[in-house]
């Protein structure tokens, strides 16, 4: 029997934010869905037309703190109070640095920063306010530390990852758990614009199983997979540079 309350999944049009909503409806929850381009989210309905009436389309931009607002404000009123909010949305283009562009690191801050940034403000009142919820906050293992052609979308996932250390020592009695999302390699139309290789592949369904299983049932702080990749970029960030640098050009060619 799926708790009662509302899971509200941003990024839902594609990726690992469609997969995760639609395993949290077979599960039997309440989702709403939020993204920028609503064909994705009509894509995603037609996708859970055999869960009728548990799946919300709720498009909007969420660089835009209004709309944000306005989309919690919807769900409290419409569909039920919010248990979990998944803030999934978020881009990646490569920024190497023999064409590095000022502007793609704006874009990036604004998709994969201020989009989670924007719907926490929106979402930790009502929950603060009950003292009970869950926010996953979704950055990704290349926040560990620096990889090659990732200097915009790395800033912005470790942007992220100590948002999320910071909100859980701020919020640890407070009723509200946060709790820190980093995938690897996932197959998504993000990674497949990808020509170099993508080390422990996963396929978006067992992330979004990870991700669902682990966000019900798990205590911990991080979830993070694929588990390899993830310890091994963990072990990476300790060596001192003389050696993390030549590991790393090694390993990505």
């Amino acid at each position: 029997m799926s708790t009662p309350g509302v899971v509200w999944i941003t990024g839902a049009g594609s990726g690992i934010g469609r997969a995760t909503a639609l395993r949290f409806l077979r599960a039997g929850a309440m989702v709403a869905g939020t993204a920028r381009r609503a064909e994705t989210l009509e894509a995603v309905a037609a996708a859970a037309r055999d869960f009728t009436g548990r799946f919300h389309a709720l498009p909007a931009d969420l660089t835009d703190s209004a709309a944000t607002g306005d989309v919690v404000r919807r769900i409290e009123r419409d569909i039920g109070p919010l248990r979990l909010a998944l803030l999934n949305a978020g881009s990646h283009e490569p920024t190497p640095g023999n064409a590095f562009r000022a502007d793609a690191v704006r874009r990036l801050l604004d998709s994969n920063v201020m989009t989670v940034a924007n719907s926490l403000q929106a979402v930790l009142p009502p929950l603060l306010a009950r003292r009970a919820g869950q926010i996953a906050i979704v950055a990704s293992v290349a926040g560990y530390s620096g990889l090659p052609t990732a200097a915009a979308y790395g800033a912005s996932k470790a942007a992220l990852i100590n948002m999320a250390e910071a909100l859980r020592l701020d919020l640890q009695d407070s009723g509200v758990a946060v709790r820190l999302v980093c995938p690897g390699f996932v197959r998504t139309p993000l990674t497949d614009r990808n020509s170099f290789p993508m080390p422990f592949l996963m396929p978006v369904e067992a992330a979004a199983e990870r991700l669902w299983h682990g966000l019900e049932f798990g205590q911990g702080f991080e979830i993070v997979f694929p588990r390899r990749f993830a310890l091994i970029l963990k072990t990476l960030r300790l060596l001192p540079y003389a050696a993390y640098f030549p590991l790393v050009r090694r390993m990505t060619r």
